[in-house]
């Protein structure tokens, strides 16, 4: 089969793009004839051995996946070949990931496809979606009538928080580095966007929201914990997803006499029925047309390379090149 893949940890330049054989699957796996992937900051981690997690050799990267069941295990229940299939999850702690024409993934990772929905946006709302649900649900329990502020409403992440927030009935704020992003903001349904190079966030917020925002979502690798804190209302709750390095001061003062709250948290420690519940509204919403994934755009599978580099210059070097997902599809 065609895939891209590693054989040390590098820069992107060390991923090629050749032959490997078809994986054999096990007991409760099934074998996924890929049609989409997407690409996430933590590929370009894993792939640079930035993050300290087993890597078998060659090591395909990639957590998301779309695509038709080829083949199962004696122990799978749930699909039979020619079932479409989106997941994510893989390509971590020891799991090879998606970027080939065929992936063996643990039925536990897999969903139904939705009838109507492109293999492109399954593969663009996989990871960011389940990301989205999980911090907004689980973790910072939104309500409606809630406000939220979502510090980059235009990415990956962020229009996901964006739009779920929407639909379970809040008020979301939105930032956005130029006017083509505020607009992609405004479109996918935020009440408010701020223009963060030409106007002070804090001042807007507080003109929008006199008594704060309920939830602070951080997309930032280094956050600014007293700009956050001090738009926070009382009992209001931050949710932080990025930044493993990061070591940024925290007012402890301003956020204890609050009452406030700091959520962290990382999907791929999710447990398989956290992430299920997740997909099941997730897969719901883009059948219904109430959840449009941005995808900023689709390349083929070869340019995993090229793509990787995108990826690593827009989020560590913050050079603003992409508005959603990058989507490689599949030969």
């Amino acid at each position: 089969m065609k895939a891209a893949f590693i054989e040390r940890t590098g820069p992107p330049e060390v991923i090629r793009y050749g032959e490997l054989p078809v994986p054999a699957v096990k007991d409760h796996q099934v074998l996924v004839r890929v049609k989409a992937v997407s690409v996430n900051p933590i590929d370009t981690y894993l792939r640079a051995g930035a993050v300290p997690m087993p890597l078998p050799m060659p090591y395909i990267p990639g957590c998301d996946l779309a695509g038709v069941v080829e083949a199962v295990g004696p122990q799978v229940r749930r699909f039979r070949p020619g079932d479409r299939v989106w997941g994510s999850n893989q390509g971590l702690l020891g799991r090879q990931g998606t970027f080939a024409e065929f992936a063996a993934v643990d039925e536990c990772w897999l969903y139904p496809a939705p009838a109507d929905v492109e293999d492109e946006a399954l593969a663009a709302a996989a990871l960011v979606g389940i990301t989205a649900h999980l911090g907004l649900f689980r973790n910072a329990q939104l309500r409606a009538g809630e406000t939220l502020f979502i510090n980059g409403g235009s990415g990956g992440v962020g229009s996901m928080v964006l739009q779920m927030a929407k639909i379970a009935g809040a008020t979301v704020i939105a930032t956005a580095g130029s006017e083509a992003k505020a607009k992609i903001c405004r479109d996918l349904g935020a009440d408010y966007v701020i223009e963060y190079q030409k106007q002070d966030v804090v001042q807007a917020v507080r003109q929008f929201a006199p008594n704060g925002v309920q939830i602070w979502w951080e997309t930032q690798r280094d956050p600014d914990f007293d700009r956050a804190i001090s738009c926070l209302a009382q009992r209001g709750r931050m949710v932080v997803m990025a930044g493993r390095e990061a070591r940024p001061p925290f007012p402890v003062g301003p956020f204890y006499v609050k009452d406030c709250s700091l959520h962290g948290f990382v999907m791929f420690n999710a447990t398989p029925e956290e992430q299920e519940a997740c997909a099941k509204d997730i897969s719901r919403w883009l059948a219904e047309g109430r959840l449009q994934p941005r995808i900023d755009r689709v390349l083929p599978l070869a340019e995993a390379a090229k793509a990787h580099q995108l990826q690593e210059d827009n989020t560590l070097r913050k050079t603003g090149v992409l508005a959603g997902k990058i989507v490689l599809r599949c030969p």
